[in-house]
């Protein structure tokens, strides 16, 4: 209760502020809408060109890029860590962390959350509605608490993942430059992981398992049997990329010295 708490009063703080610029709120959301379709049109140019891309239609790959905007959206709101090594390392805002009673790595995420981010969610479901209802799929008993489920593991694996990357920052005294470099392959995991080489298929599935934030979770409810198994890992391999990340952040906050080391 006491971090919710916590979670209640940074969400009212972040909205006074950015109310009060209000045409800087939806620029925002604006762009991160025009960003996500034009994503979204690239797969419809691809189709264009050919009837399918590794087995896989045109529907059910926009239903694949449909959920893999759910997590990433979450993640993004909630997990914001883009600017930590600037922030908390070189300009020392670290140490005032470390002074309060709540958990270090929670306050970052707090004092970054970014609401506007659920905007990709929300239209990533919608994505998914729409390109279920074209495909025929059902609504069975099981669907909505298995997006749940997939959502928060799929989530749990991009801040693994990027927690790990953020808290290298630790041990190096410059920005290292890996991050923007992640974010582009996690791009890989949008399509369906069958249309790339072997070696590729193996870093997406168990080195950096951004196949199971998008085309594995996906196959579940696309009903491809082939991609069961590796959907029902989604929550193993979430809780394995938390454990790693948050085993590396604390490793990292015990050989932070302080701004003026």
């Amino acid at each position: 209760m006491y971090h919710l708490g916590l979670l209640s009063e940074y969400l009212k703080n972040y909205m006074k502020t950015r109310l009060t610029y209000r045409a800087d709120f939806w620029v925002e959301v604006i762009s991160d809408l025009l960003f996500q379709v034009t994503n979204l049109v690239f797969i419809f140019v691809i189709f264009m060109h050919t009837n399918s891309l590794a087995g896989w239609s045109q529907n059910e790959v926009v239903f694949v890029y449909g959920f893999f905007m759910v997590p990433w959206g979450v993640f993004a709101c909630f997990v914001n860590m883009w600017n930590f090594s600037e922030r908390y390392i070189v300009k020392g805002e670290m140490d005032r962390i470390l002074t309060r009673p709540a958990h270090n790595l929670f306050q970052i995420f707090l004092e970054n959350v970014d609401p506007p981010s659920l905007i990709g969610s929300l239209i990533g479901l919608l994505i998914m509605a729409v390109s279920g209802l074209n495909l025929g799929l059902p609504f069975e008993w099981w669907t909505i608490p298995a997006l749940i489920l997939l959502t928060i593991s799929a989530t749990g694996i991009y801040m693994g993942i990027y927690t790990t990357l953020t808290a290298l920052s630790f041990f190096s005294d410059a920005p290292t430059g890996i991050i923007p470099l992640m974010y582009n392959i996690q791009s890989y995991g949008r399509y369906p992981v069958t249309m790339y080489n072997r070696a590729i298929q193996v870093l997406l599935t168990w080195i950096l398992p951004f196949a199971f934030v998008g085309v594995y979770p996906a196959g579940l409810f696309l009903q491809r049997e082939e991609m069961t198994r590796m959907a029902l890992l989604t929550p193993v391999m979430g809780a394995i990329a938390v454990s790693i990340g948050l085993f590396v952040w604390s490793r990292g906050v015990r050989r932070y010295k302080g701004a003026g080391s």
